[in-house]
């Protein structure tokens, strides 16, 4: 088995500490720090992203898979230089103003930084304002509004209508995403795209980060 095999079979499996040891063997073969984050993690957490939105794995899976990945990256970043540790792009995510829900949230979080995205979590019970805020200060490429409750979903237009707003709804692209919410109703809002689960969310923001 490859040193990539290796590490792609224990990523999938979600165990930690074996995957921790064939990241090593894999720096001690000399094999790059960058090589190993994009050939061995982060494509091997778009196959996860992709089993889960066929429902081939399911969320306790991926989340450990998640939490795998995010200790791995942990040993090679301090061995990536500034140019081999670039993100995909940078996203801003929350739940929108009235809404407390985040366990959905937290697991699409998890799933764009596995994937390369930097990701800027705003917490729930978000503000319009604060999301055009953070967009500002951290020059996002991508904003992602959850709403779980039927009660908060108007807020997903208020939160959109604030860019309007604020002379920035050209330049960022607006993600939706919740139990209550369809593609109907984000093109009824004119969102720029609605995902189901996690692992359509991931493979939908670098679609829309590399349109």
């Amino acid at each position: 088995m490859s040193n990539h095999d290796a590490i792609m079979a224990s990523l999938m499996s979600g165990d930690t500490d074996q995957l921790i040891d064939r990241v090593n063997s894999a720096l001690d073969a000399g094999i790059p720090a960058v090589e190993i984050l994009n050939e061995g993690l982060i494509s091997t957490m778009d196959i996860v992203g992709e089993k889960m939105e066929s429902g081939e794995m399911f969320i306790p899976e991926v989340i450990m898979c998640a939490q795998a990945m995010t200790s791995a990256v942990e040993i090679l970043k301090p061995l990536l230089g500034e140019g081999d540790n670039r993100t995909v792009g940078t996203l801003v995510i929350g739940t929108v103003k009235g809404d407390l829900h985040d366990i959905g949230k937290n697991l699409v979080r998890m799933m764009l930084e596995s994937s390369g995205f930097g990701v800027v979590d705003l917490g729930v019970d978000v503000e319009p304002q604060a999301f055009v805020e953070a967009v500002r200060k951290h020059d996002a490429d991508i904003v992602a509004l959850s709403a779980l409750l039927t009660t908060t979903m108007p807020m997903l237009k208020k939160t959109m209508d604030a860019f309007e707003e604020a002379g920035l709804r050209d330049s960022v692209k607006i993600l939706i995403g919740g139990a209550p919410v369809n593609q109907g109703f984000a093109d009824e809002i004119g969102a720029d795209g609605y995902a189901p689960d996690a692992g359509s969310a991931s493979k939908l923001a670098k679609a829309v980060v590399t349109a």
